[in-house]
């Protein structure tokens, strides 16, 4: 009986570790910035793009100062996949009085553009 339980904590601990991975940036994402005032006429409107970190072994503080830092990251990859190097427009929709409490996933959703350098 006692190495059934120890066994079954053993594979829960292996999933639940699984799930609280924080996303890191990539080296296109480095590339990508944030932005606060509407980028210029010469770039060009590639769509929106999401970022989404999930919070719920890791907590609201994981690796990398958060999860939202987490979601920016993915952001950020997400962004220079689709060929853009600038964010603008970026809204959190996922803090909310829920996640004061318990640990929801980040989400970061944002303009994606293309500007020259």
């Amino acid at each position: 009986m006692r190495i059934k339980v120890s066994a079954g904590m053993a594979v829960a601990a292996l999933l639940l570790a699984g799930c609280s991975t924080s996303n890191e940036l990539s080296a296109a994402g480095q590339s990508v910035r944030f932005v606060q005032e509407k980028p210029a006429s010469n770039c060009q409107l590639l769509g929106s793009a999401t970022g989404e970190q999930s919070n719920w072994l890791s907590g609201q503080q994981g690796d990398e100062g958060g999860s939202m830092r987490g979601a920016a990251n993915a952001l950020r990859n997400n962004a220079a996949a689709m060929g853009g190097n600038v964010i603008y427009g970026v809204s959190s929709p996922s803090q909310n009085l829920l996640s004061s409490f318990a640990p929801t996933a980040s989400v970061m959703n944002g303009q994606v553009y293309k500007c020259p350098n």
